[in-house]
């Protein structure tokens, strides 16, 4: 796992310390708990370019095979819409991820799908909306 020395707030929108928050899934000292919080932690790995931590979160059977992120691609803002209990061993969020690239701002909307599998809450895919 990538240890990283990111200060402060945690990127994901908690308003919580990274340390207290995102930084001990990143590091793997703990599991999300929640689809909630493993989309949020994966906000997180965006946001710190953390490759290894979104393909451990990934469901295998659906992990891109270049997973190149864009440095210049700058995560600026983090809303959960809707995150309802999930159902079994399947749950939802809906969220919008705001973003820059160079001048633009713009923002990436989906309702993602998420799987517990052996105990461990996974990506699987989501609903890109427009």
């Amino acid at each position: 796992m990538v240890a990283h020395r990111y200060e402060g707030e945690c990127p994901c929108g908690t308003g919580e310390l990274y340390a207290q928050c995102c930084g001990p899934l990143h590091a793997g000292e703990r599991r999300a708990q929640t689809p909630e919080q493993l989309m949020r932690s994966r906000y997180s790995a965006f946001f710190l370019l953390d490759t290894e931590y979104l393909r451990l979160t990934w469901a295998p059977e659906a992990t891109p095979q270049d997973l190149t992120l864009d440095a210049q691609q700058k995560w600026t803002r983090l809303r959960a819409l809707d995150a309802p209990e999930p159902e079994g061993n399947e749950g939802y969020v809906h969220y919008r991820a705001h973003f820059r690239y160079g001048n633009l701002r713009d923002f990436l909307e989906e309702v993602s799908r998420f799987e517990r599998r052996d105990g461990v809450w996974l990506y699987v895919d989501g609903e890109i909306l427009e």
